[in-house]
């Protein structure tokens, strides 16, 4: 009897969702059914755009994200997600704080609309970016 517990991957976007779905559907392209992938959008729109990629279920919200990031065991996003009011607001105070203190391996990517600057990153597209994530951080699942 196998007793490998699937993981559980939240990816979490904002606006229109498209770097989650971008996201979703290589996590699904590599990994397939080996993983639980979960869309937290902050919007309903973001959430359906990651569905839409094949996640395996999806909620929006900031209590959806609150409470589904605490028994997430890998957490992936832009840098936005941990910054309160980025994303036009679209983050707020409590789901920044909550995805920063869940104990879950967080990969995020250095996409960002807000007054930040990653040093020390170079600028890939993001498709280049999700490739580098999966190379290179996701060898533990």
């Amino acid at each position: 009897m196998d007793t490998k517990q699937t993981k559980k991957v939240c990816v979490v976007d904002g606006q229109g969702g498209g770097i989650g779905a971008v996201i979703i559907k290589k996590l699904k392209d590599r990994f397939g059914e080996q993983i639980e992938i979960i869309a937290l959008g902050t919007n309903a729109i973001a959430t359906a755009q990651m569905l839409k990629s094949r996640a395996n279920k999806g909620a929006s919200g900031t209590n959806a994200i609150i409470q589904t990031v605490k028994k997430a065991d890998v957490i992936i996003g832009p840098v936005g997600i941990i910054v309160p009011h980025a994303m036009m607001g679209e983050v707020t105070c409590e789901i920044a704080e909550a995805i920063s203190l869940s104990d879950a391996r967080k990969v995020l990517l250095p996409l960002s609309q807000e007054n930040i600057d990653i040093v020390g990153v170079a600028g890939l597209s993001l498709p280049m970016l999700v490739d580098e994530l999966m190379a290179s951080h996701l060898s533990f699942i």
